[in-house]
Order: structure tokens, then sequence, then C-alpha cells
């Protein structure tokens, strides 16, 4: 068989070596040695989930601690796949949560001196290595119609084998050069076969950098390598475009592992240096005492929109997702508490091979952690950018009181023991609303103690003994007095010893303040509170609930 002449007849518009795009396009990166080249190649099919940011803060980590490229790049060679505005939802939500690419796809066009960075872009590249497989004999053209492919699997099963095209079943896989030319002359559409050399009896050895050394059989299906449009599997153009990257490290979900013969097939064919792939463990989640993996249908917050939604600051999602991959993280925490989380080393030794279990309970106490170090004006700034986006009925009157905001928003943070109220954007405007007069309820009710006539009684004397200018010792003097003259213990231990004496404690009163004031019975410390919300805003609530 002539294959420089079949490569010819196939792709006569063809005209560059691969060696133009290997060495003169796209030669080796000037880094330093030890220097990681990594990527992140989402589809566009409009879901970006937790397991792409996972993934993603791996490649930026290893991208970044040795000086070296986190590259986006846009794996969208499947027409039937792509959502429009997909990939702006990918760009904008990657950046949302902290992510920085030095080279690669971006809203305003692409960056760097590797790219095109779309692969739909890449077209002509992937035809010349298809062609040069073509010249090697080691792809060809397979004129197979889907009827004869449905009739090839019906067989091999009816025979209890192996199903795929392979060996005796790769029907097209010795066609003559003739032969092929009576196809192509009655434009008979076909794909590009890679031709395997492979056993199914056989196995190869590979380095893991997260699971180690791992064993797996050869490949040994002529898989299709680029499709009846000229455009390229997803198995071989992302071989080729992480070789013509210089892409030092893949780093991928565990799911991939099937397909890992493929493409050290295809690296070895061209006798390309591997890069270390890094397959990362699903993230699972407890359902009914049962670890399951996370789910697209079953669980929203698989989707990155769920926390751009709910407005978890990047931070706290990005310190959380750290619990998971590195399982040093929270000791290093716990002994640098204030310390940059880039200051962590990161290394792939200390990810799990197993399913990593992803909770959201735990994601919001760390998210409260983060948030109590970040100071209020920055909260506010994110909660009025979220708002935004998300509840943009109360951009103006976050706007308009600003600073009481911020005063809010800083409440409890001052002291050894700071108060942790703070979660994520929607929580934060939950929590605050009371401040509103237009989200002001009253959502729980008076001690069991206190019926409504006794509240308004209370509510009337505070009132007439308010005073604004009073200071804190001032003020709970007064309160004690008015819980002393209406039977209640001046202090709750008083009321512990002698329940029979008493109607109840000063702490009583003080609730039936608080929920008059903020509609709630558990609040920051309530004088601050009527501070910030003014003599004026608290006197007409007072008044209305009596």
């Amino acid at each position: 068989m002539d294959y420089k002449k079949l490569s010819d007849i196939l792709f006569p518009d063809i005209t560059k070596p691969i060696s133009y795009y290997e060495k003169t396009l796209f030669p080796d990166r000037n880094l330093d040695i030890g220097s990681k080249v990594t990527r992140l190649a989402p589809s566009p099919t409009g879901f970006i989930h937790l397991g792409n940011l996972y993934g993603a803060f791996v490649d930026e980590r290893l991208a970044r601690q040795s000086n070296g490229v986190f590259i986006l790049r846009i794996e969208d060679t499947d027409e039937k796949r792509k959502v429009e505005g997909s990939v702006e939802t990918i760009i904008t939500s990657l950046e949302f949560f902290g992510l920085k690419f030095d080279e690669g796809a971006s809203i305003d066009g692409e960056t760097g001196n590797y790219g095109p960075y779309f692969q739909s872009a890449r077209g002509e590249i992937y035809q010349s290595f298809v062609k040069h497989l073509i010249e090697m004999g080691r792809a060809y053209p397979c004129f197979c119609s889907e009827e004869k492919l449905a009739k090839i699997r019906a067989q091999q099963i009816a025979e209890n084998t192996n199903t795929g095209y392979y060996g005796k079943w790769a029907a097209d896989r010795d066609l003559s050069i003739e032969d092929v030319q009576r196809h192509l002359d009655n434009k008979d559409s076909f794909v590009i076969r890679f031709k395997s050399m492979g056993k199914d009896e056989e196995s190869f050895k590979i380095e893991d950098a997260i699971r180690g050394t791992l064993s797996s059989p050869v490949n040994f299906q002529d898989i299709v390598i680029l499709k009846t449009n000229g455009i390229p599997t997803y198995h071989f153009a992302h071989v080729v475009d992480d070789h013509l990257m210089k892409v030092t490290h893949v780093v991928r979900g565990e799911e991939w592992l099937s397909t890992l013969p493929i493409h050290y097939e295809l690296f070895k064919t061209f006798d390309w240096n591997l890069p270390i792939y890094c397959h990362t463990a699903h993230l699972m989640k407890m359902d009914n005492g049962i670890k399951r993996k996370l789910s697209k249908r079953q669980d929203p917050e698989l989707g990155l929109g769920y926390y751009m939604e709910l407005g978890y600051h990047p931070k706290a999602i990005r310190e959380y997702l750290m619990t998971i991959l590195n399982s040093n993280f929270e000791e290093w925490r716990m002994e640098n508490p204030d310390n940059s989380i880039n200051d962590f080393k990161f290394t792939l030794s200390k990810m799990g091979k197993s399913g990593a279990l992803f909770d959201l309970n735990k994601l919001n106490d760390i998210s409260k952690n983060v948030l109590v170090k970040i100071p209020p004006e920055i909260i506010y700034d994110f909660l009025l950018k979220w708002a935004k986006d998300y509840k943009r009925e109360v951009v103006t009157p976050l706007k308009e009181h600003k600073d009481a905001i911020v005063r809010l928003l800083a409440v409890g943070r001052d002291s050894k023991k700071p108060r942790k109220d703070l979660i994520y954007c929607k929580q934060i405007f939950d929590f605050i609303s009371y401040y509103f007069d237009d989200y002001f309820r009253i959502e729980n009710k008076y001690p069991d103690n206190i019926d409504t006539g006794e509240a308004k009684k209370l509510l009337s004397e505070y009132l007439q003994t308010y005073n604004h200018s009073d200071d804190p010792g001032d003020w709970f003097s007064k309160i004690r007095t008015i819980a002393e003259e209406n039977g209640y213990a001046a202090k709750p231990k008083d009321f512990r010893k002698n329940p029979q004496m008493y109607k109840g404690h000063v702490g009583d009163v003080s609730t039936v303040i608080r929920i008059a004031i903020m509609g709630r019975s558990i609040s920051p410390d309530i004088w601050e509170l009527q501070q910030i919300m003014g003599e004026k805003k608290i006197r007409r609530r007072i008044q209305n609930l009596i």
C-alpha cells in the first residue's frame, strides 16, 4: 500500500508537515526547569460544575507554584452538544471564583501564542496530523454506514464477543487505494479511523501523579479520530493540542480512566512524550446514610450557578475545596489562620484516590470563618454586586443606606470571639433585612411566659424611658428596672433559684424588645443595633407593635 498516495488522495489541500506545527508555529516554551503547563478544557454544553472548578484549582496551583502556565482551552468539536452562550458562562463563572488564566480563551478573544484556543478553529492542524498518521499506515478511511455498523454490533453480541470496530470486524481496514477512490468518486461519506496495534489480552503500566502506578488493558479498537465533517473527535483533538501546547500535566476526573488506553496509544504512535496524568476522585455526598456521586439531575449544588446565585464568596469556595483537595490543608490552616491560601504548598501526593466527600454544612462553617476575616466594607461591595445580578430590587436601598449596612455587617466582629453570622449573600441580606421597613417581619413569638398584653405593657414602659443617647450601661439599667417593677428577676440566675417568685427574668423582657425592633428573638447586640437604626425607626417600630 502506498500510504503517502492514500494520504494525498484524502487530504489534497493539507500541505504542511506536522513539523511545521511542532517546531515553527508552536515551539518549545521558554520556561524554567520544573515549570508546569496545565490546561482546563471544558466543553461548551451550557453546564459548568463543581467538578470543573475542583480540577481547575489543581491546574491553577500546579502552574502558579512552579512559575508555569495555566491555559483555558474550549473543546467545542461536538456541534450537537454546543449550547448558545455557554462559552461566556464558562469564562464568567471561572472568573467569579478567582481563576485567572495566563493564556487561552476569554470574553474579548484569545490571549497567547499557542492558539487558536477553540478547537473548532484548529481544523487544519488536526487534519495535518491525521494525514501524517495515514502516511504512517496508522489511520485509514472508513465508509461503513450506520446500518452496517449496527449489523456488526448485532453479530458481535450474538457471538458474545467484545463490541466495537477492531480486528476482523474492521471491515474497511484494508481497503485498496482503488477501493477508496471508487468510494470517493461515488461521493460516499467517510470517517478516518486510527489503526490500533493493540491486542485485547495485552496491558501497559503508567504512572498517575495521584493514583500511583496504573495497570490497564491496551486499546485495541480502531476508534474514529476524524468525523465526516472533517472535525476531530475529542480523543484525537485533545492529544494533539496537549502536545502542541506543551502541556505537562493533565488533570481530569476518574471517569476518564477508561479512555487512557486510547490516549496512551496515540501518544506512543506519534512518539511523543506523555503528559503526567492526574486523575482526581469523584465528588461524593451522603444521601440517607449512603455515599454517592454528585449528580447533575439530583443535586443542584453540583452546578457553579448554585453558589453564584446564593452569593458564596469565592474565597470561601476556594478554602473549602482545598480542604477536599489536600488532606493536610486543615492542619495547615489551624497553624496559619491569617495566611493567604496561596501560601499553602499544594501537592498532588496529598490528594485522595477515592471519592471526595462534599458537605454543604462544612462549606457553610468554613464560609463563616472566611467572611469574618473580610472587612465589612468589602463584604458590602460583594453584597451589592450580588444584588445587581440576582436581587435587583434591593440595589437601591443598599446604596441609599450604605453606611448603616456596613455598620450592621461589622456588629460583633471586633471581640476575641467574634460573631460568625454571615455565610453567603442571600443569607446575609436575610440576616440584615430587619433594617429595611419593607422587609421587616415579626419572625419569632414572645417568650411563653409573656402574652401580647404583657408585651405591650413592657414596650410602653420601654418607650417612655428610652433615650437614644444612653450608653450601654444606662440603657440596660433601665431594662432591668422595667423588669423588676413588673415582677421579673433582675438576673436569670435569680429566676432559676426561685422560679415561683417571678414571672420570668430580665432576658425575657429584652427578648420582647428585640422582637419589636428586629422581629427576632436572637440577634447581635441590641443596643448597638439601635444606634445604627436610629431613634426614629426604633420608636416607630415599637409604637406600631403597641
